[in-house]
This record gives C-alpha cells, sequence and structure tokens, in this order.
C-alpha cells in the first residue's frame, strides 16, 4: 500500500499516518508531499466519456476546487481509500449519512440478515411500521411520515402537498437553500448549483418557477414583504443552511418565520435532509425549539443506503394518497434495506451520549481549523452545531449566501487541494458544510487540525 507518511509540528502530539496505525513521532515535519493519484486519473478519464463530467452527481466533478476528484475503492470508520491506496480522514461522510461511521459493523450486520430475507419487496413491510413510529417519536413536527427513495423525491412530495393542502400556489424559498433538483426549487439554489455558477438551469421552464418567490436567508423583513403581497402555500427552509456552506440562523429568525406563518395561515416547512438526526436527535427543530408544520428528511434516516422521507401534522398528512387525493408513489420506497439501515444508525444515535461526542469533536476541530487560519493572518470564520460545520475564508461572520459568495473561494480551492494531499477529504466546494461522526478519533482530530496549520502557513 503506496502511503503519504505525515508527522506532526507540535512536540509529542500524536501523529495521524495515513494507512497506519496512529504512533509517536519527532517535532519534525516533512513538507514532501507524496499523493499518487494515478489510477484515479485513468478511471476518471474513462468516465468523462460515458458519463456526463465524469460523475453522477455534479460537485464530485471537484469543479470548484481545481484538480480532479479522487475515485474511492472503499471506506470504513472515519476513513475512506482510494484506488491508488491513499487513505483519508474523511469530514463528506457520503454527504452526511455516515454519522456513526462508514460500513459500521453493526449497521452491516444487521443488513446481512436482511439480504438473506430479500433486498426489495414493492409491498408493505413491517420494518416500515418500525422506523415510521421511530421518527415519529424524535421529531417533533411528524404525526405522519411518506418514505420515499431521495431528499429530492422527498422535497417533490412536499411541495406538492402543501399546494393541495392550502388551494395555494405560490411557496417562498431562500437564496441558497437547495431542496433538490425539481424544477420548482432549481432557482438561486445553491450547493451544486452554485458551485457550478449557475443561477437557474437550462431546460427548467419558466411556467415551472413562476411561483417561486425567493426571500434572503436570516432577514425576516424579506419574507415579510414577499408575504404581503402573494397568497403563499408555505414558507421552505433549511433551518440550518448547508448547501451554501454552514450557516446557522439566528433563533429570532426562526421564531419569527413561525409566528408569520401562523398569521397568514401559510405552513412552515422544515428540510431537515441534512440536518435531520444530525444536529440532534429531533433534528433542527428540536435543538431551536421551534416546530413546523411538515419536514422533509433523508440522508441518517436510510444508514447510508438510498433513502428520504416527508411528514408533518397528521391533518395535512392525510392528504397524500392512498388516504387522500394528493399522489405521490415510489416502486422502492420503504425498501427493507434501507429501513434496516436507517433503524439500526438511530438506535446507536439514541444510546446516551452520542450527541454531546459529536458537538465536542466537531467544536474541537473547527476551532482548531480556525485558529490555524488567523494564526497564519487569514480572514477566517466559521462554526458548528453537532456534528455539522463550516468556515469561509472571510472575516464574517456569514448569514446568508449572498455573504458566502463574497468569501475567498480560489483560496478555498488551494486549501481544498492541499489538505487532499495531506490525508484530509473535505467537500469539494466552499458551499457545502462539513460532518462528523461518532467513528472519528482524537488522533483523526489531531491530524486534521496539524494539517491545517501547515496548509494555512503555506496558502
Amino acid at each position: 500500500m503506496r502511503a503519504v507518511v505525515l508527522a506532526l509540528a507540535l512536540v509529542g502530539a500524536t501523529a495521524w499516518v495515513p494507512g497506519r496505525a496512529p504512533m509517536r513521532m519527532s517535532a519534525t515535519v516533512d513538507k514532501k508531499v507524496t499523493h499518487d493519484t494515478t489510477k484515479s486519473k485513468e478511471i476518471f478519464a474513462e468516465a468523462k466519456g460515458i458519463m456526463p463530467g465524469g460523475v453522477s452527481s455534479p460537485v464530485r466533478a471537484f469543479n470548484s476546487v481545481g484538480g480532479e476528484p479522487v475515485v474511492f475503492d472503499r471506506v470504513k470508520g472515519a476513513y475512506c481509500w482510494d484506488v491508488d491506496e491513499n487513505k483519508y480522514v474523511d469530514y463528506v461522510g457520503t454527504w452526511g449519512p455516515a454519522i456513526v461511521g462508514h460500513a459500521d459493523d453493526e449497521v452491516l450486520d444487521a443488513l446481512k440478515k436482511q439480504m438473506d430475507k430479500g433486498t426489495s419487496f414493492g409491498a408493505p413491510s413491517a420494518l416500515e411500521n418500525v422506523l415510521a413510529k421511530a421518527v415519529i417519536d424524535a421529531v417533533p413536527s411528524v404525526e405522519m411520515v411518506r418514505f420515499t427513495n431521495s431528499g429530492t423525491e422527498a422535497c417533490m412530495g412536499m411541495i406538492r402537498l402543501v399546494r393541495a393542502f392550502t388551494g395555494r400556489e405560490k411557496v417562498i424559498k431562500f437564496n441558497g437553500c437547495y431542496h433538490g433538483h425539481a424544477d420548482s426549487f432549481l432557482v438561486q439554489a445553491g450547493s451544486g448549483v452554485a458551485t457550478l455558477g449557475l443561477p437557474d438551469s437550462p431546460g427548467t421552464p419558466a411556467g415551472a418557477t413562476k411561483d417561486t418567490l425567493v426571500a434572503k436567508y436570516n432577514d425576516i423583513e424579506s419574507v415579510k414583504a414577499l408575504l404581503k403581497d402573494h397568497d403563499v402555500a408555505a414558507v421552505i427552509l433549511e433551518p440550518v443552511v448547508g448547501n451554501s456552506g454552514f450557516i446557522p440562523p439566528t433563533q429570532e429568525f426562526l421564531e419569527e418565520l413561525r409566528s408569520l406563518c401562523d398569521g397568514q395561515k401559510t405552513l412552515l416547512v422544515f428540510d431537515e435532509v441534512m440536518t435531520g438526526f444530525r444536529i440532534a436527535y429531533g433534528g433542527a427543530q428540536q435543538h431551536f425549539g421551534v416546530t413546523p408544520d411538515v419536514t422533509t428528511m433523508g440522508k441518517v434516516i436510510g444508514g447510508g443506503l438510498p433513502v428520504g422521507a416527508y411528514g408533518g401534522r397528521k391533518d395535512i398528512m392525510e392528504m397524500v394518497a392512498p388516504a387522500g387525493p394528493m399522489y405521490q408513489a415510489g416502486t422502492l420506497s420503504g425498501n427493507p434495506l434501507a429501513m434496516t439501515a436507517g433503524l439500526k444508525t438511530m438506535e446507536i444515535l439514541n444510546r446516551p451520549g452520542s450527541y454531546e461526542q459529536l458537538a465536542e469533536k466537531t467544536e474541537r476541530l473547527i476551532a482548531g481549523i480556525l485558529k490555524a487560519g488567523k494564526d497564519a493572518g487569514h480572514d477566517v470564520c466559521g462554526g458548528s452545531i453537532s456534528g455539522m460545520f463550516g468556515f469561509f475564508f472571510c472575516a464574517g461572520p456569514v448569514t446568508c449566501f449572498e455573504e458566502a459568495e463574497a468569501s475567498d473561494r480560489e483560496k478555498f480551492g488551494r486549501w481544498h487541494r492541499a489538505m487532499l494531499e495531506r490525508g484530509v477529504y473535505l467537500a469539494p466546494s466552499q458551499f457545502e458544510a462539513g460532518f462528523m461522526s461518532l467513528a472519528h478519533s482524537d488522533e483523526d482530530i489531531d491530524h486534521t487540525i496539524a494539517m491545517a496549520k501547515e496548509v494555512m502557513e503555506m496558502l
């Protein structure tokens, strides 16, 4: 196995060595980095001839950070290995689901037992009941839930539902919030759209977005202005933005949104595909104490398998077919593998101390990165909530997408490449949050902070 051997700059610190167990090292730092990605380059070159851009989802292509992506071979715990046998500490975690660590042994054991019974039924399964009850018990807003196969599917069902329930067509979203790639949402959508510099997607008909109104995140006056002039079915937001980088809301912003929606008989929707079961067991709504009418979920509740869900008050959810007239369906929805992985993941998360561990690890990581940046003379700002974090190359604070756009993205690209070469895998876009897992060790975090210090001094 080829491995990059790295030593820490701190006397007596614990060094993390890709491909080997942590060991004690001397106080010197070897800044000669060997990062061979020959096989990754070969595979990606072939991929570009058979898949658009060489990837199955745009942000994976590394377009916004420069260079080419590494091609994964396997993952385990807090680590991923590429096809050239380079090992990385992973803070993407398959974009959030790997909250208990990649390929967790307990989750794998549960899946192996289920696979002997079958991988897909296309019929009712008792596992759906068990996971549905677990979600309802955990998430304050959810009295009934419908499972789907992705967060995008969940948001597609959700927007049809809020319109059917209210009899209104217009919805308010926020600049930089991403709710999947359905036509109605591809308006100032952040995430991959922002990464590629596309304000909207070609092929989206004007009629599909004419009823989508856009407000400014953390700016309640922009919402008031839209509600004053329009009958709105729902106000939809990421309660903590993860698709413009990590941008938390103010408590007052969420509370005022709840009050405004109540006054207008407008539904409040939290898209918790990213935050659900990550920043708290009951999601952002539990963390902030603000309960929406409808919630979309995904990622963590599938334990790393394709899944999505939307749920809410019973009177709203009973609009969904076959209980009601609002149609939505899916061949693989509620499939037993996703239900099994989700259940075991939620069981692990619900054990005492899980979220305290996530918070402590993440806070130490982001504090170390920010200190490294400031000590090296860079303008940096950022933060975390539980196992979700992010930072920007700007003085900050960053409270909305417009401010995120003003950060130094060229510097972020250089930072990303240098950290990758030193065994740290981060989201390949300034406009994506990072994720901690229960599997990350103190040595992993020490290694990451040490490499951040080295790279910040080089930039």
